[in-house]
């Protein structure tokens, strides 16, 4: 792909993805098949800090779970009222990178559409 679409790409999707990832991340999209941008540029990604704040408001219902994707989790937070507190708390300090992992996976999955 070009360069400069790819840079673009970086510089407005970058906060969405963890920051030791966009070097390889920005290899894998200059390499990658220009068939595949258009499926790229329709990805809609997940927010961290929206992810963060559906946390702290909503962590014990597991809402914040069921936001990025991770259903058997949320329902497990839900059941438990957030693990009585514990399970809400610690996600507090993990869901951001959690909503990293996921939207990084979900562009994997387009770079490896055929």
């Amino acid at each position: 792909m070009d360069a400069q679409k790819v840079d673009m790409f970086i510089m407005t999707n970058g906060k969405y993805f963890e920051s030791y990832e966009v070097a390889e991340l920005r290899d894998q999209l200059l390499y990658a098949d220009e068939s595949k941008w258009a499926v790229i540029q329709t990805l809609q990604f997940k927010d961290p800090t929206t992810s963060l704040i559906v946390s702290l408001v909503a962590g014990s219902f597991g809402v914040d779970r069921f936001i990025i994707g991770d259903t058997g989790l949320g329902i497990g937070k839900l059941l438990t009222c957030g693990g009585l507190g514990v399970w809400a708390i610690i996600d507090w300090f993990k869901i951001m990178g959690a909503t990293r992992e996921k939207n990084m996976m979900q562009l994997q999955e387009a770079l490896s559409y055929k």
